[in-house]
């Protein structure tokens, strides 16, 4: 197949896609964030047919994140959309086919797997699921009337509305504390409510946050109430350990409480566990011959760009595999 090398992301027309639903793809990757973009190089490099599909833009989660400091081999960070955009080049280079489309059903007919997106029907040898994990809401009342005024998942995109006001970041882990960080450089100041008594953020992150001017600390926390006119003006809080009531003025609240799996459309297809995270072994293989997990969308302890890259490069080498012994490859 061709080389493509231009890295604007185009929509396909309805020629390219009536193509698509023609041909027989070797790897057929759904999620392009690092571990579909890494799966999606190697599965290139391979000489395999491989087309990644991506309901959003490639990159994912990680091309929203401000900067990341823990991936090997760029001393003093680099921008999630700089290091998605270095990714998704690379595998362009090797003639990766990236299309648009949310994958919502997947089927297996004789061997070949059928993806059914709202931009058509793909067809493949092998799949790899690398459709990633999105925000666990809080569910409490005022979070989904709120939703874009004042209530956010992402700081990255939408921190610089909130130039000198007030701020409430909730959760305790790395993206809270990164993403409260990253909030201090425009909000005037930034308190991070945290249901624990103490962070779960990695040390470095948090002796940053502890030393930051801007932020304040609510411990024993949660959140039951997000209230406003038009727009967000005050949280109801309670404590865990006092079940005291109190309430806390705010122009936005960012929300981090967590992921969840976008596994929706695997339901009775391959194992997963209780959360809905898929079940893989070593080589990323699932319970469905011929379909792979890679990257947050798997049952596993650390989830991180550097694990992701590694499950992603896994996965397609397990597919080539998989089909040299079946395919006489």
């Amino acid at each position: 197949m061709s080389k493509i090398t231009d890295l604007e992301f185009v929509l396909p027309s309805g020629e390219e896609e009536k193509k698509r639903e023609d041909q027989v793809y070797d790897v057929i990757i759904v999620g392009g964030g690092p571990a579909g973009l890494t799966a999606a190089l190697y599965a290139g490099r391979s000489l395999l047919s491989t087309l990644l599909l991506e309901k959003m833009l490639p990159g994912g989660q990680a091309a929203t994140t401000d900067r990341i400091e823990n991936y090997p081999g760029f001393p003093g960070g680099i921008s999630g959309a700089d290091l998605m955009q270095r990714m998704e080049e690379q595998a362009r280079e090797f003639g990766v086919e990236i299309g648009s489309g949310e994958v919502t059903r997947l089927e297996v007919d004789n061997g070949i797997f059928k993806l059914y997106t709202d931009e058509g029907i793909s067809l493949g040898r092998t799949v790899i699921l690398a459709s990633g994990a999105r925000e666990r809401k809080l569910g409490v009342p005022g979070e989904e009337e709120y939703r874009g005024r004042g209530v956010s998942y992402c700081a990255t995109c939408d921190g610089a509305f909130y130039k000198g006001k007030q701020v409430v970041v909730v959760g305790g882990g790395d993206s809270a504390v990164e993403e409260g960080l990253y909030l201090t450089r425009f909000a005037g100041k930034v308190t991070l409510i945290h249901r624990r008594d103490q962070l779960r953020a990695v040390k470095t992150a948090q002796e940053r946050a502890f030393a930051n001017p801007k932020m304040a600390f609510v411990w024993d926390t949660v959140v039951e109430e997000i209230m406003g006119t038009r727009m967000v003006e005050n949280l109801r809080l309670k404590n865990v350990k006092t079940g005291q009531i109190s309430e806390l003025a705010a122009d936005g609240v960012f929300i981090y409480a967590g992921m969840e799996p976008n596994s929706e459309f695997l339901q009775g297809l391959v194992e997963m566990d209780s959360s809905g995270y898929v079940i893989s072994d070593e080589n990323m293989a699932t319970s469905l011959p011929g379909v792979f997990a890679a990257g947050d969308l798997r049952k596993k302890s650390l989830r991180q760009v550097s694990t992701a890259v590694g499950d992603g490069a896994t996965a397609a080498m397990a597919a080539e595999r998989y089909l040299s012994e079946r395919h006489n490859r």
